[in-house]
């Protein structure tokens, strides 16, 4: 009896391609997050309204109209073309597109989930810590960022999931090229215009399924961790 859980090797170059994008995004989204949702929360400046509107817009956007955005800014005649190319980058059909691609479209996710975070902490903490002499690096380091670590766990599992999903954006920034750019749902696209590759299409669904419910499930543990301590 034939195994149904069959997968090929351009099938495993798609799954590690869908981690790496994934892990990638995250770990470039994740700092720039939490500074972002640091600056919707505290800061006072005028006009927050009009950027927070412009971070939460990719949520609103197709995908697909966030990926040509990119590719009008990043592309080889793009805004930013010129620039990319005197110093030797190429963003468009390579991994680092689909990773900017996953990374642009799960931003506002991971910003909003920091965000609720934050605006839970006790304002008399941060307050108190001033008092006592306590300076800004020092108030993030030791109260903002503790207690907001499982806001800024739930916003990498949110991008991390997000990444893993990815389709319109990275499908025109950077291409379905098996090996190179083509991640689980490309893949799974791919096989969907084929005969016959229903059940390729299938197994590929369920790998996706188990890598986002394990993200799911080692997430919940660390912040019932988290909580703990």
């Amino acid at each position: 009896m034939e195994t149904f859980l069959t997968l090929t090797a351009q099938d495993t170059d798609a799954i590690w391609l869908s981690i790496k994008v994934a892990c990638g995004a995250t770990l470039i989204a994740t700092p720039l997050g939490f500074a972002t949702a640091h600056f919707l929360v505290f800061s006072r400046m005028p006009g927050k309204s009009l950027i927070e509107g412009l971070i939460n817009l990719p949520l609103v956007l197709p995908p697909v109209v966030v990926g040509y955005l990119l590719l009008l800014v990043f592309g080889q005649a793009g805004y930013l073309g010129p620039l990319l190319r005197s110093v030797d980058i190429r963003v468009i059909f390579t991994l680092t597109g689909a990773v900017l691609a996953s990374a642009v479209v799960g931003f506002p996710l991971m910003v909003r989930a920091i965000r609720i975070g934050m605006e839970e902490i006790d304002g008399n903490c941060l307050m108190a810590a001033r008092t006592l002499g306590a300076g800004w690096w020092d108030t993030l380091a030791t109260i903002t960022l503790p207690l907001s670590a499982r806001a800024v766990l739930a916003g990498m599992t949110l991008m991390f999931a997000r990444s893993l999903g990815e389709f319109g954006a990275t499908i025109i920034l950077a291409g379905n090229i098996p090996g190179v750019t083509q991640t689980i749902p490309l893949a799974i696209y791919e096989y969907t215009n084929t005969p016959g590759g229903d059940r390729m299409a299938l197994n590929l669904c369920l790998v996706s399924i188990v890598l986002s419910f394990a993200i799911l499930l080692v997430s919940e543990a660390i912040g019932r961790n988290l909580k703990r301590r």
